[in-house]
């Protein structure tokens, strides 16, 4: 790899102009010849000052290709390294081959012919001993991530970085507040050991870069790289720069130990576009600005912050990029070729896309959780997190029939909120409500129906495997209805353990309600036409903001797969008589749902109170604050009961709306009912449970609670 720049002033132009464009390998520039002082307000020279009209215009095209031509020809000459066969430390989905990570410069005083046999020579003994980085070094990674789809992109990077590593890693993240939220609960139930994450407000950052105009589609963030010298830690010495689009093939340390070979005063490194695009001959009049050759690339830099901070780098690039945009005027870039921030981009035809798409495809769908290895032989950072979870799991007696029962409750499932785009804000008279549900594979074919039922917002928690999700985002991004909705949080719960976490889910999906009330309803049932906006009438009608209610939404259930939906509370009883529709539950669990008084909702036209009863498991709106569920509760049986217990014990009212309703739709039993009803041993740990979760709530809110001991506990 090359280690020279013929002065300053190209050196930032060409950082400056190409910042983000993706990478594939990687270019040493030296800063040998730089100096201090700041650097004048000037042309690049005097035939490339900013001329009148499209003849200067021209000739002021020709004079810059024709310079970063010689220069990029000098540069392609000194590397002179054949293309490597697909085994990259990462790839940035580009066209070509990049060169293999290889220094060269005039201090190292080596030779292509040199350089090219320590190539060709592999892991001989005529190879000149490489650098390695320490078993116990920390590797330091930046990353401009900003917004819902590049935050998923980034889970794809990390998934392939943490597969190869060997080093303890540190992430500094500079993000937006949405992607901050994301990979922060992302990270911190991921807990994959000697990770460290630091985020950086991007915002804070905006009025740094917002001057420089901009064409690209990444926007503003993709200048942020310029100032990370001022916004990384003063005492962060290198880091590597890369885009949220990569995917690593083999260990990052391999680009880590390439900082051992930076001499003198290099500084940053880069790699030149091998993507033809960027030639300007693939049609007539083709001028790619600004890479006017290949130009560089920059999804992968190495950056040794602390020699940049003392040629005062913060002055250089402000000052050639005043400069430069005298005559480029704004910055404006295209894709590359193979680019996995496209579904198209997987279909592109290349000698070695397949290597990258499979690679790719690879991560994408990989588990994540086979990635929380320890470090063999490298102490990491007390995580006290995972100290006080490992504690908490030594304490619990193995020997236990309902030991596993006992063990989900403590398992921190990796998750990642918002999946997909999310944008909604709620209405100004805090009357808002949510649609909460939870829900897994089987039941996508849900979605559509609901979300045509229910227009307001909605909270939904997913319980996918990796290989899952990305079917789920295919399936979401082919249907017309679902993508037309952009207030519905997709919020992925990964699988792990042997229960279906139904109350995390449940949780999960209330935690990122952003509405004064929600609505707690199931992914099976079909909430009435416009109950969203009777919800809404309702808490003012019954001061829902001064008083803790819990307004409950009967439940009817169908057999018939293909159902006329009811449009009114008439049209519903109809069905009722003519046994199309039933009270839910009524031939199995009749106790659920007995105290919402059907007999009393056919002829009610307002409101009315119900007391609790034992084994009440009504679909109710509450506040936003209320309680959450018991995560001790997996799979089948007990888990509305429990959260519906809790709501008593704080005093909340139970008041049946008059005029609202909603329908379970049928479907095959779900995999725990079944393992409830064959399995004893299920039912037993059930009911043992029961009782414990009986007996906390004696203790918590007293002898109010004593009621609760005494309930028939058949389920």
């Amino acid at each position: 790899m090359l280690g020279m720049c013929r002065g300053r002033r190209k050196f930032v132009a060409a950082s400056l102009a190409l910042i983000f464009i993706p990478a594939l390998t990687w270019l040493y520039l030296s800063s040998a010849n730089f100096t201090v002082k700041p650097l004048p307000l000037s042309p690049l020279d005097p035939q490339s000052s900013v001329l009148i009209g499209a003849a200067a215009e021209h000739q002021d095209l020709e004079l810059q290709l024709r310079d970063v031509e010689e220069h990029n020809h000098v540069l392609r000459r000194e590397i002179s390294l054949p293309p490597r066969v697909p085994t990259h430390s990462s790839h940035h989905s580009n066209s070509r081959q990049g060169n293999q990570l290889h220094t060269h410069s005039t201090e190292e005083g080596t030779g292509d012919s040199e350089a090219k046999k320590g190539v060709a020579s592999g892991n001989s003994s005529d190879c000149v001993p490489q650098p390695v980085v320490n078993k116990c070094e920390t590797i330091h990674i930046a990353i401009v991530c900003a917004g819902y789809n590049a935050s998923r992109d980034v889970v794809t990077l990390v998934k392939s970085v943490l597969f190869h590593r060997r080093n303890p890693l540190h992430f500094h993240f500079i993000t937006d507040s949405i992607a901050r939220k994301i990979l922060a609960d992302l990270f911190h139930t991921w807990m994959v050991p000697a990770v460290h994450v630091n985020f950086y407000d991007a915002d804070e950052l905006k009025s740094e870069v917002s001057w420089i105009p901009n064409k690209h589609y990444s926007g503003i963030y993709g200048l942020m790289k310029l100032v990370l010298t001022k916004t990384l830690p003063s005492d962060l010495q290198k880091v590597i720069v890369l885009d949220t689009d990569i995917t690593f093939a083999t260990d990052i340390a391999e680009l880590w130990v390439v900082f051992h070979k930076f001499k003198g005063q290099q500084v940053l490194g880069l790699v030149e576009n091998q993507s033809d695009w960027y030639l300007g001959n693939l049609w007539k009049n083709h001028r790619p600005w600004p890479a006017l050759g290949r130009g560089f690339n920059t999804g992968v830099i190495l950056l040794l912050l602390d020699r940049l901070r003392k040629l005062k780098w913060e002055q250089m690039w402000r000052l050639t990029a005043e400069r430069e945009l005298m005559s480029m005027l704004s910055t404006s870039l295209a894709d590359q070729v193979i680019h996995w921030n496209s579904p198209k981009k997987l279909r592109v035809k290349n000698k070695h896309v397949e290597f990258f798409r499979n690679l790719y495809l690879t991560f994408l769908e990989y588990d994540g959780n086979l990635l929380r290895r320890e470090l063999f032989g490298c102490p990491s950072e007390t995580d006290h997190n995972s100290e006080n979870l490992q504690k908490t799991l030594s304490e619990l007696d193995e020997d236990d029939p309902c030991y596993e029962f006992r063990r989900e409750r403590f398992t921190v499932h990796r998750t990642h909120v918002y999946f997909l785009h999310y944008e909604y804000e709620p209405a100004l008279d805090n009357t808002d409500v949510t649609l909460v549900a939870q829900l897994s594979m089987d039941r996508l074919q849900m979605l559509e129906a609901i979300c045509k039922h229910w227009e307001g917002p909605i909270s939904l928690a997913l319980y996918l495997s990796d290989a899952e999700a990305q079917q789920f985002l295919r399936y979401s991004q082919g249907s017309e209805v679902l993508m037309s909705r952009s207030n519905v949080g997709y919020h992925i719960v990964y699988k792990e353990g042997q229960f279906y976490p139904v109350n995390l889910l449940r949780n999960v999906a209330m935690g990122q309600v952003n509405t004064p009330y929600m609505f707690l309803s199931d992914i099976d049932f079909l909430p009435m036409y416009g109950l969203y906006e009777y919800l809404r009438k309702s808490v003012v009608q019954l001061d829902m903001g001064n008083t803790k209610k819990a307004l409950v939404v009967p439940a009817f259930e169908t057999l018939r797969y293909r159902l006329s939906f009811p449009k009114s509370k008439a049209e519903l009883l109809s069905q009722l008589d003519m046994g199309t529709l039933f009270t839910f539950r009524y031939h199995v669990w009749t106790k659920g749902h007995a105290p919402t008084d059907f007999a009393k909702w056919r002829t009610a036209t307002t409101p009315y109170r119900v007391q609790w009863e034992a084994d009440f498991e009504p679909y109710v709106m509450v506040r936003r604050e209320s309680p959450e569920y018991d995560r001790r509760f997996v799979g089948f049986g007990w888990n509305k009961v429990a959260h519906i217990m809790e709501l008593d014990a704080q005093e909340y009212e139970f008041v049946v709306l008059p005029n609202a309703y909603m329908i379970h739709m049928p479907h095959a039993p779900s995999f725990d009912i079944t393992k409830f009803r064959s399995n004893k041993q299920y039912r037993a740990c059930l009911k043992t449970l029961k009782e414990e979760f009986q007996q906390n709530m004696s203790r918590r809110y007293g002898f109010a609670a004593l009621k609760y001991m005494t309930v028939d506990n058949n389920s």
